[in-house]
């Protein structure tokens, strides 16, 4: 979906839709493998959801394929679209592997872990603004903005839990 949602601004090559995807941050908020924007590309030609619309690069003949998004693209794009703001899935996170399996730590070890990831979190946030700030000087869309947004207070809802259970774990109430 990322691949067609690049391409409705207009036709480019697998590097400037690779680079449209870094400028977004999406390495931070969607499962996106940068090595397999190639293959997906060549996937979805055949499968009509792009054409390629030319070559471009140096003149030694080192082109570089261009798509575009087919009619057919688009529809997938805005069925896809619409699904992903309907659906709710559970959000997979190794922490909560952790958080399962707290009582097999020691107090002492529980608390410095506890205390690690609120001290990272909390570092997370001067990320994101550095993050927001490069993205708004490189022009990126103003939406994108909302992903980090969205990221944050999720930041933020760990951070409370962390700094909440501290006090819960000192007093023996968990785990």
């Amino acid at each position: 979906m990322m691949i067609l949602g690049v391409l409705l601004d207009g036709p480019l090559h697998g590097y400037e839709v690779r680079k449209t995807l870094e400028l977004w941050g999406t390495q931070h908020w969607a499962n996106i493998a940068f090595g397999s924007i190639y293959h997906a590309l060549g996937k979805m030609a055949q499968e009509g959801l792009l054409e390629v619309a030319g070559d471009s690069g140096p003149p030694d003949g080192r082109g570089r394929t261009v798509y575009a998004i087919t009619p057919q693209g688009r529809a997938e794009f805005d069925r896809r679209l619409r699904e992903h703001w309907s659906e709710i899935m559970p959000i997979v996170d190794p922490f909560q592997v952790a958080l399962t399996f707290m009582d097999r730590l020691p107090k002492a070890d529980l608390l410095a872990v506890v205390r690690e990831r609120t001290e990272r979190l909390r570092a997370g946030f001067a990320s994101f603004e550095r993050a927001r700030n490069a993205k708004r000087a490189a022009d990126a869309p103003r939406h994108v903005d909302e992903c980090l947004a969205l990221s944050a207070a999720e930041y933020r809802a760990q951070l409370e839990w962390l700094e909440q259970a501290v006090a819960r774990i000192e007093r023996d109430d968990i785990p």
